[in-house]
């Protein structure tokens, strides 16, 4: 059997066709490979420590993710889904990439042009952008900062002179911002001999190797122009390569003459990254470290709830839903990760609450009371966008009210948001006259924007009186699992007859069939021809119940796999829903191709253009792995209609697969998957829930550096159209309410890019590490044709401390009996951040032991005096030491081993201070 990390090596292929680290045409080594080696390698790292500090060994039972991440979360029952974390990495790789687009000319994102200074800033500063953002649950930000910061850093080992002066270690001053790059060949200073033929297997001048001379590559894109006698980068599209001194010194791809440089510098690229990580790891925790990498149970409780006056029924229904959750699911892998609460009334609405102890939900949904209100118009949307962009990726969110929504101008935010996140939104609606409350038709139409907000997510719209809404909830049980997938989703408006087939294989269970429609008929039919209809409530093959306008129909067990059929016959709009559990599954982007020195696909975060040919990266997951899924076909099918686009599949490997539709359907459509299960021999079905359209209209902007608190922010985007010109209005809000200023109208000109700017303020108070959900909307004349941008922005704070706490060992146990299952050892240490930030958290990164601790304040110094003990069957123990500003130091020590007696040594803690004489025995390790 193949070890984890080689079974999971598979995930460098992941966005093979993202190619950054060489050029179209290349092989080998990219930043996608470099980054995957390196996050895989930590994981395993991470994943073992949290292991043993649980008492627990990691032994994943065999070599796919699902197998690694269930080994990687514990024992707890039930199946595992590798979505989270495949869509994790896709947010790292596809900004990594993007790097290679947005700041092609950017001399500092690829160290290019002796740009050391600038280059090393924008490390450290997206470092502490990602450590602040983690201490505020912005995972997400952190993720794509964090793809751009690998970018930049791995580029230093191909792009400067490190490796061709004999290096075979990293550049550890690139991740210290207490540290000085020196030594930098100046502007004036030649670096490089002429190479001709450009393929020469060092052109750098021996001065500049003798005097370790650190220096890179100039880049030329649109000018053949460099400083005398500088060395290029190199390549068919560096047009400064063509000037005396010829060639280049670049090793993005491998080639006969610089094999050895270039192997090297992957390995230090690799290592480079390990370290980054690993002082991440160090700021953020083992836990929070893997919450960064989607290594989390999957499932997510996030409430949305009105709280006027008529609401406390639905209140009590919520706070009786979330605890039976909470308290049913405990211990298994269904149990939330994470739980999120948005409260809402009128004016007011928010805050977000967000947590991963279920004590802290029960105690915050049970403060929830129903007051207030007024008109019957509540503040909905502006809740809802709060959950959007506080709650991970492809959540689902369960919204409770009884009265439409006032700030209806947020539609097209809304919309934008849910389409970016991917995420599921069902609304519980109890809709009731209120007394002392104005209900007006426009009110009661209001309702109508639930059910399409509803069907666009792929949730549903359940209509109940407040007396059944318990019979309704059940729905949210049903989908608070971790490996929900999603076999078919449809919807008829007008409702027509019509019979819908879908395909369940072996490793679906719990599969459940939802329909919202009122006045309706159907027919359930089995792959060997046994049929149920909806008035046998228990029935040979499924259990039906209804309340309000649900249908819910939940198959019996074992589930009979092939093709099954459900025949409606309705008289009003419906919509049907089929959904189970399995490993198996997939995740997706829209991209599109960009040239350049790195050619390679980004992300498309808005609507596809309408006119072109539509492709997706598809990445499928199974419990096995994907080496054991056979994908036959991608095709775009419509919800609202019939029409189906097939795409032409590429794989590329490792579960990943490039599609290309070329005719896509005019109206809104989701992703179908199907293939076959080769382990069991079983045919497949899956789809997409996120409704999607095209668009003539594009809109770009990109994020180049964080906000400061209290100083304006300007951030230009262009915009467009392909279609009609004319006066289109620009939409721009975000989720923080910071204050914006820009131009609410543009007149575009079809195929003319037109460029306009946002400035936004951020409070002064606005605390380090509040990430910003920006949406940018442009709506053509008559509202035709509109698009949106959807941008994460971090705000950070100017960091004043750059050195990191030291953590002194002062004394420890001698050495542990070869019989370890009697015996324990300590360890003292000393710890300090001198008249720096403070100390922010003292971890154990390493160990199953205690760790106590007592700060004596020493010289107007605090120092932390800690004591670690563990038993003598777990002998290595390394400390993590945080300040405020997520700097980081570390202790490390291993007690040694002997045959004879145990020689333990407890001390106490006003001991400590003595032994620091006894510095034959001190390790001080902050992280390099």
């Amino acid at each position: 059997m193949r070890s984890a990390v080689c079974g999971v090596a598979l995930l460098v292929m992941l966005l093979a066709g993202v190619r950054a680290f060489v050029p179209v045409g290349g092989g080998g080594n990219t930043h996608v490979t470099i980054t995957g080696n390196a996050v895989m390698k930590k994981i395993n790292e991470v994943c073992k420590a949290v292991a043993e500090s649980e008492g627990r060994e990691f032994k994943p039972t065999g070599s796919s993710v699902e197998e690694l991440l269930g080994a990687c979360l514990g024992s707890a029952t039930g199946q595992v889904s590798a979505a989270k974390f495949h869509e994790a990495l896709n947010q790292i790789y596809m900004e990594n990439s993007l790097v290679d687009r947005d700041f092609m000319t950017s001399d500092p994102h690829h160290f290019n042009s002796e740009s050391f200074s600038g280059g090393r800033t924008l490390i450290t500063q997206g470092t502490a952008a990602i450590k602040a953002n983690i201490r505020k649950g912005s995972f997400q930000a952190a993720r794509e900062t964090l793809g751009r910061v690998l970018h930049t850093l791995q580029d230093f080992y191909s792009h400067s002179n490190w490796v061709e002066l004999g290096n075979k270690a990293t550049y550890p001053v690139l991740i210290r911002p207490d540290l000085t790059i020196s030594n930098i060949a100046d502007v004036n200073t030649p670096t490089c001999s002429d190479c001709a033929s450009g393929t020469c297997p060092n052109p750098l001048l021996p001065s500049i190797l003798n005097e370790k001379k650190l220096t890179s590559g100039y880049m030329g894109l649109v000018s053949a122009n460099k400083p005398s006698g500088k060395c290029s980068h190199g390549g068919g599209a560096d047009l400064s390569s063509t000037q005396n001194p010829r060639g280049g010194i670049s090793k993005d791809e491998r080639s006969a003459h610089n094999a050895g440089f270039h192997d090297t510098a992957v390995a230090l690229a690799t290592e480079a990254s390990l370290e980054l990580l690993e002082d991440i790891r160090g700021a953020a925790g083992n836990k929070e470290y893997l919450r960064l990498m989607g290594i989390a149970r999957s499932a997510v409780l996030c409430f949305v709830i009105d709280t006027t006056g008529s609401m406390a029924d639905d209140i009590a229904e919520a706070k009786r839903v979330a605890y039976s959750i909470i308290d049913s699911k405990k211990g298994t892998q269904d149990e939330p990760s994470e739980y999120i609460l948005v409260p809402f009334n009128d004016p007011a609405f928010g805050p977000l609450i967000r947590t991963t102890d279920p004590d802290v939900m029960k105690a915050e949904i049970s403060k929830l009371g129903a007051s207030g209100g007024g008109d019957v118009p509540e503040m909905c949307l502006s809740g809802l966008q709060l959950a959007l962009t506080g709650a991970p990726a492809s959540s689902h969110i369960y919204v409770f009210t009884d009265a439409p929504a006032k700030d209806t101008h947020l539609e097209k935010t809304i919309i934008a948001l849910i389409r970016s996140t991917k995420s599921t939104v069902s609304y519980f609606l109890t809709q009731k006259t209120r007394s002392a409350r104005s209900v007006s038709p426009q009110a009661r139409s209001g309702f109508q924007l639930y059910y399409d907000l509803a069907l666009f997510s792929g949730g549903q719209a359940i209509k109940v009186s407040k007396a059944d809404l318990p019979s309704a909830t059940d729905i949210i049980v049903d989908t608070s699992t971790s490996a929900l997938v999603t076999i078919l989703q449809k919807a008829r408006n007008p409702g027509s007859v019509e019979s819908f087939p879908f395909l369940l294989d072996a490793s679906v269970s719990n599969v459940t069939v939802y329909i919202t429609g009122d006045s309706l008929k159907f027919t359930l039919h089995s792959p060997s021809g046994v049929s149920q209809s909806d008035s046998a409530g228990k029935g040979s093959l499924a259990v039906i119940q209804t309340v309000g306008n649900l249908w819910r129909v939940q198959l019996n067990s074992p589930i009979e796999t092939g093709l099954w059929n459900i025949s409606i016959v309705p008289t009003q709009a419906y919509t049907i829903k089929v959904t189970g559990q399995s490993a198996i599954t997939f995740i997706y982007n829209f991209v599109e191709d960009f040239e350049g020195p790195h050619p390679g696909y980004a992300a498309i975060y808005s609507r596809p253009q309408t006119g072109l040919p539509t492709k997706l990266l598809l990445t499928v997951t199974g419990q096995k792995g994907a080496e054991t899924l056979k994908v036959q076909e991608v095709a775009l099918v419509e919800v609202s209609g019939s029409r189906l686009a097939d795409g032409v599949i590429q794989e590329m490997g490792g579960g990943n697969f490039l599609v290309t539709v070329n005719e896509v359907p005019e109206g809104e459509f989701v992703v179908m998957m199907k293939g076959e299960d080769v382990a069991t021999s079983s045919r497949f079905q899956r789809q997409s829930t996120t409704l999607m359209s095209l668009s003539n209209v594009i809109i770009t902007a990109t994020v180049n550096s964080t906000l400061l608190p209290g100083e304006d922010f300007l951030l230009p985007f262009t915009v467009v159209t392909n279609g009609t010109g004319g006066t289109y209005t620009i939409t721009i809000g975000n989720d923080r309410n910071i204050p914006l200023t820009y131009n609410t109208k543009l007149n575009l000109v079809s195929g003319v890019s037109t460029e306009s700017t946002v400035i936004l303020k951020p409070p002064a108070n606005t605390a380090s590490g509040t990430d910003v959900t920006l949406t940018i909307a442009a709506e053509g004349p008559g509202g035709a044709d509109s698009n949106y941008a959807v941008l994460r922005l971090s705000v950070l704070a100017k960091v004043t401390d750059l050195t990191p706490p030291v953590c002194e060992i002062v004394g420890a146990s001698g050495v542990c009996p070869s019989d370890c299952t009697q015996s324990t050892w300590d360890l003292s240490v000393n710890i300090t951040d001198g008249n720096g930030s403070g100390i922010e958290d003292i971890s154990v990164q390493q160990g199953r032991g205690n760790f106590s601790q007592e700060a004596v304040v020493d010289g107007g110094v605090t120092v932390v005096m800690g004591l670690y003990s563990a038993s003598c069957c777990a002998p290595d123990v390394t400390l993590s030491v945080v300040d405020k500003e997520g700097n980081v130091g570390k202790c490390s020590y291993s007690v040694q081993k002997s045959g004879g007696v145990s020689l333990s040594l407890s001390l106490p803690l006003w001991a400590c201070l003595l032994l620091s004489a006894l510095n034959t025995m001190q390790n001080v390790l902050p992280l390099p």
